[in-house]
């Protein structure tokens, strides 16, 4: 195989590397040390600017945690790494330490050379910059003892080829990057949507039993006199409703406290859910589930979704005294299930904007991670929900 063939499958397999994480940081870490593996470079880093000329983040590959904090922080103008920022030129240098821009390294900083850096663009707007440091040779001395500086005897640098690899993985970097930027960017929005829902709930809910509560109170206060018996019937519905909006406040504090899907898995972030629910309302809500198997992460968050949704709506509106939830593999897949013997309602005539735009969402989260949702109700014969997804 070429050496053109050989750098192209390692370009390939750096991009399969990328593409495999969503956070910011594991990509930004994995640009580097998939450039360092593929160029065979003793050192290397990516930069991503700030909003000030110098560095929001700055990962390193090839030097140890201990060494690295050794080094220090990093100065706000890095010399020709902070100038790369401000281009999109590539650069590549037999020795860095003779470049007018150089400004020497700090004590425990690694003796540097030959150098190659390429930018990381999206269209005209910078993202980083990727930064590799003293290229391995076959055949040539290493460094010597003690790990600082080089061999001197060495003459050997960075191609024109190993530039043409590095802009090609640089140009793969800043898709990659870009997607998990607007991954963690969906991420917050969804958290955002979620703390939304939940201020409405608690406006819905806890308002108006406190309202009610204010109500009752009055009332009782002006028969004390003259009907005391209708006064303490009156102050037992007081302490009933009471109850009530803790029992909600206290559903509310579970939903905002921080998701454990990633951590716990659906089966059991469900289980742990509809527990509470059970215990704060005066219906009864089971769970079980049947073998199920891990799922990808956004088939979960939108079963569970999907799950939090149909909960919501016969416990809140259904005036259901039962619901039972079940969760079950369907071949690779899974099938939720969520069935309700509340009033129910029909499906083609749905006239309230609140439920209609429910039953969209949770259709919309079906059918974006290929899953499909039916619904099936009647007018006082309960309601079912039920979510298919296949498997990954």
């Amino acid at each position: 195989m070429s050496h053109s063939a050989r750098g192209i499958d390692a370009v390939g397999a750096a991009v399969l590397a990328m593409s495999r994480h969503l956070q910011v940081q594991d990509v930004l870490q994995t640009i580097v040390a998939s450039a360092r593996e593929l160029l065979g470079a003793e050192y290397g880093a990516l930069g991503v600017p700030d909003d000030h000329g110098g560095f929001a983040q700055f990962v390193v590959d090839g030097v140890d945690e201990e060494q690295w904090k050794a080094i220090g922080p990093l100065p706000r103008q890095h010399g020709i790494l902070a100038g790369m920022l401000r281009g999109t030129a590539s650069q590549r240098l037999a020795d860095v330490r003779e470049d007018p821009r150089f400004e020497g390294w700090p004590a425990a900083h690694p003796e540097l050379s030959d150098f190659l850096g390429v930018p990381v663009v999206d269209g005209d707007e910078v993202l980083g910059a990727l930064f590799l440091a003293n290229k391995k040779c076959p055949g040539a001395g290493g460094p010597p003892a003690g790990g600082r500086g080089r061999d001197p005897v060495r003459e050997c640098g960075f191609t024109e080829e190993d530039e043409a690899l590095l802009r090609t993985l640089a140009a793969h970097a800043a898709i990659a990057l870009t997607n998990a930027r607007l991954y963690e960017r969906s991420r917050e929005l969804s958290i955002v949507e979620e703390r939304t829902r939940i201020a409405r709930e608690l406006h819905d809910a806890v308002s108006q039993k406190l309202f009610s509560l204010r109500l009752t109170a009055q009332a009782a206060s002006a028969l004390v006199d003259r009907e005391p018996q209708r006064a303490k019937d009156e102050l037992r519905r007081v302490a009933a409703l009471a109850a009530e909006a803790a029992d909600e406040l206290r559903t509310v504090v579970v939903e905002l406290r921080p998701a454990t899907l990633e951590e716990e898995g659906l089966a059991a972030t469900l289980r742990t859910q509809i527990q509470v629910l059970d215990r704060v309302h005066s219906a009864r809500v089971s769970f079980t589930a049947h073998a199920v198997r891990a799922l990808p992460a956004a088939q979960e968050e939108a079963l569970l979704r999907v799950a939090q949704e149909s909960l919501h709506n016969a416990l809140r509106h259904a005036d259901a005294t039962a619901v039972e939830v079940t969760l079950a593999a369907r071949g690779r897949g899974a099938v939720l299930r969520v069935a309700d013997d509340g009033r129910g309602f029909d499906p083609a005539a749905v006239r309230g904007a609140g439920r209609r735009l429910g039953l969209v969402s949770m259709s919309d989260r079906a059918a974006a991670v290929g899953g499909s949702l039916t619904v099936q109700s009647e007018p006082g014969r309960g309601t079912v929900v039920e979510m298919e997804v296949p498997g990954g």
